[in-house]
């Protein structure tokens, strides 16, 4: 564990490092409030110790910033304030500016080691429950099948895109695809291998889409839509043609298919300039008649 002291006496930073370090613990040592925030964003400890009566900037203070730094990343770094200072004053100002803990001078090494090890048990049971509720989000977002994501956050992300267009002027577009007789695949092949093939889809057209507010997901059975936020028609119609050289070359035999002995894939584009008005339906409309026009049309192709 790398742990934080800020204390404006040499002979406390000798005292608590020694007792820090004989732990096994690293120890990083400030002399102010303002370095302990300098040394906060540099080092990003696992601990704080903060002295509360300090030059330039108090504990206090020093805690604040370091709990707003904390919020921005995301992060739970624990804080324990020392002073000498034990009034119900000192301690409830200490806890409202963002300490966790409180411990008087002097402070015995003992009680100091007690404090480190309740901290690491609360950081701990802290980083267990994030792994949960990570766990809990990606069900709630991620296809169980395939791994990318479901319906559900298709809808989300596709609201707060046309959002963003609305507010940035940015043209944005919409792929939908789907499979070519998929069902006649999964006939031939079974249900375990319609699954494999929709992995394998799944797994193929993830890399095409790698810019940041991209996102491919699975709409439902065999269909798959992008979302392309600040893309113009040429870009989508790009990344949609992408998207069908990258099925057909995988060359997955399906032999219930009219159109090529491997499984293709039809894909219908939209995009809108005029972003003033858009509504997400009216995207996934436009796309979806494009994308029966490009089964009217033969399949395995591209219309926009």
């Amino acid at each position: 564990m790398k742990v934080l002291i800020a204390d404006d006496t040499k002979s406390n930073q000798l005292l608590f490092r020694t007792y820090i370090e004989s732990e096994g613990h690293e120890v990083v040592t400030v002399s102010n409030g303002i370095e302990a925030v300098s040394a906060f964003k540099k080092e990003i400890p696992d601990l704080i110790l903060l002295d509360v009566v300090m030059p330039e900037m108090d504990g206090y203070e020093a805690a604040s910033r370091i709990k707003k730094l904390c919020e921005k990343r995301n992060l739970w770094i624990p804080i324990i304030f020392l002073s000498a200072m034990i009034s119900d004053e000192d301690v409830v100002k200490g806890i409202e500016a963002g300490g966790d803990d409180y411990l008087t001078k002097p402070v015995s090494q003992t009680v100091l080691n007690a404090k480190l090890k309740a901290m690491q048990r609360i950081a701990a049971m802290r980083e267990e429950l994030e792994r949960a509720n990570q766990k809990l989000k990606d069900l709630a977002e991620l296809d169980g099948l395939t791994g990318i994501s479901n319906r559900r956050h298709f809808d989300y992300r596709l609201s707060k895109e046309c959002r963003l267009a609305r507010r940035s002027k940015e043209p944005i577009s919409l792929v939908m695809a789907d499979i070519d007789y998929f069902k006649s695949f999964n006939d031939h092949y079974g249900h375990q291998g319609g699954d494999d093939c929709l992995k394998l889809v799944a797994k193929t057209l993830s890399p095409l889409i790698s810019r940041t507010g991209d996102l491919v997901a699975r709409y439902g059975g065999e269909e798959f839509v992008v979302i392309l936020p600040n893309t113009d028609a040429d870009g989508a119609l790009m990344v949609a043609e992408k998207m069908r050289q990258a099925i057909e070359s995988l060359e997955i035999d399906n032999e219930g298919s009219s159109v090529s002995r491997f499984v293709t894939m039809s894909l219908g584009i939209a995009t809108e300039i005029d972003v003033e008005n858009i509504q997400p339906a009216e995207l996934i409309e436009t796309a979806d008649k494009n994308l029966y026009k490009a089964k009217e049309a033969g399949r395995n192709s591209v219309i926009g």
